[in-house]
């Protein structure tokens, strides 16, 4: 299967540099696999498609502060991006640099002294001589918006690209589509009489990276720390018993809870762990019966996921008319509801 069939050009002004003025009025492209048939609305009338009996899976990870500056002992300058926090002194991060530092060399992130103790597959290990890893980022982190918005942070970014729901501190991008989500909106799903349920996946900087190889089934697939919980499991399955539908709100949920079933031979069981789990055309769905997700960057993962679960065909479809209708993309960009 090859890379170039999930490929695309979208218009430079189609990428969404800054959310729109409310979560909730962002649009909604509603794509119904059976009727295949597409349909335009706005974020807040995706209540209307979730029914008494559905469960609603978010992803509840939290946005690190992950972008640091720095600097050598020469006085060179240096960025930090923290890919992953091991404890409190020590972290593994992408270093840009006009040159690289050097191992055992000490550098300045803020006002914390650290040294460079490793470098292992491109990221570096570092170890903080003094100070908090958790407290450096509270104090003087940037939030890591991703590179295709072309701009610096924001004061209104540290919330914003923020899902209302987040908890657990420990991603370096936002799940993007809980994004459009407002405690309103998750107070209108409970009232409507379907059930909310949480799993945790810390998203990598690797969700922005295309595959590179020609053949899709040569890439590998970067990993990332998962937890569905044992409650979660049992919620679905009592959704499944009754007839309900399982909605997973972002691909990081759906990676969540098929690598749980694929954990469990198509039964969904409790999983702590990491998860390179890489879902493409041909690959069997377990769990998630419709999914919110935003419109993804060519040639990733994420949209050779959304086109496992409807189709190569339909995907390209619904891309097409988000882009002839002016949807926005990518991360603060336009939702897609697929049922």
């Amino acid at each position: 299967m090859k890379t170039e069939l999930f490929d695309y050009e979208l218009p430079e002004h189609l990428i969404a540099r800054y959310p729109a003025k409310e979560r909730d009025q962002s649009r909604l492209l509603v794509l119904d696999r059976q009727k295949q048939a597409l349909t335009n609305h706005i974020f807040s009338e995706i209540v209307d498609y979730i029914q008494a009996g559905d469960l609603v899976v978010f992803n509840n990870s939290r946005v690190m502060a992950a972008r640091l500056f720095g600097q050598k002992e020469t006085g060179a300058k240096l960025e930090f991006l923290i890919e992953k926090v091991v404890n409190d002194k020590l972290f593994i991060s992408h270093v840009r640099a006009n040159k690289a530092p050097k191992l055992d060399s000490v550098v300045e992130i803020a006002d914390v002294k650290a040294r460079v103790i490793e470098k292992n597959d491109g990221l570096y290990h570092i170890e903080l001589i003094d100070g908090n890893v958790w407290q450096l980022m509270a104090e003087h982190g940037h939030m890591p918006l991703p590179p295709y918005m072309k701009r610096q942070d924001e004061t209104f970014d540290i919330e914003r690209y923020q899902t209302v729901y987040s908890e657990l501190l420990g991603s370096v991008a936002a799940p993007t589509a809980g994004l459009h989500f407002t405690k309103e909106i998750l107070q209108k799903i409970k009232d409507k009489g379907a059930d909310i349920a949480y799993v945790t996946l810390h998203v990598g900087s690797g969700t922005f990276k295309p595959v590179q190889t020609n053949d899709i089934h040569e890439h590998i697939m970067h990993s990332e720390l998962i937890d569905v919980p044992q409650n979660v499991c049992d919620q679905i399955c009592k959704t499944k018993s009754q007839g309900g539908r399982v909605i997973a709100v972002g691909t990081t949920s759906v990676r969540s809870l098929e690598t749980a079933a694929a954990n469990g031979n198509g039964e969904i069981k409790a999983f702590y762990g990491e998860s390179d789990i890489f879902l493409y055309p041909g690959k069997t769905f377990h769990v998630v019966d419709a999914m919110v997700t935003n419109f993804h960057l060519p040639k990733s993962t994420l949209i050779m996921l959304v086109s496992a679960f409807s189709s190569i065909d339909m995907i390209k479809k619904a891309y097409r008319h988000a882009i002839d209708d002016n949807y926005r993309f990518y991360s603060y960009g336009d939702a897609m509801f697929i049922h």
